[in-house]
């Protein structure tokens, strides 16, 4: 009797380790079938841009932009706020013609 509940116990401990093993498996093939899904060490956008703040249209393209991410220059004694450096040089060499 001691025997068959050992072998019993034995069986459901073995079934658990290859269930373990099986399902770290399948994952690792989901995972290459969709390498996607979950790229690694990349940011997430809600970590780039601020969910608050002031925003400020940029005078070159029309663009808002948030004033804690701008590229700030001041022409004329105002400051503006810019999306891009491109923007930016554009609008700095209209102003000095």
């Amino acid at each position: 009797m001691f025997r068959a509940l050992f072998e019993l116990l034995m069986t459901v401990v073995v079934i658990f380790f290859l269930r373990a093993v099986m399902r770290v498996i399948f994952k690792g093939f989901g995972d290459m079938m969709h390498p996607d899904a979950h790229p690694p060490n990349q940011p997430s956008i809600a970590n780039q841009v601020p969910l608050t703040g002031e925003l400020k249209k940029d005078p070159s393209c029309g663009t808002y932009i948030s004033t804690a991410t701008s590229i700030k220059e001041t022409v004329g004694g105002e400051t503006f706020h810019f999306c891009s450096k491109a923007c930016r040089d554009k609008y700095v060499a209209s102003f000095a013609r």
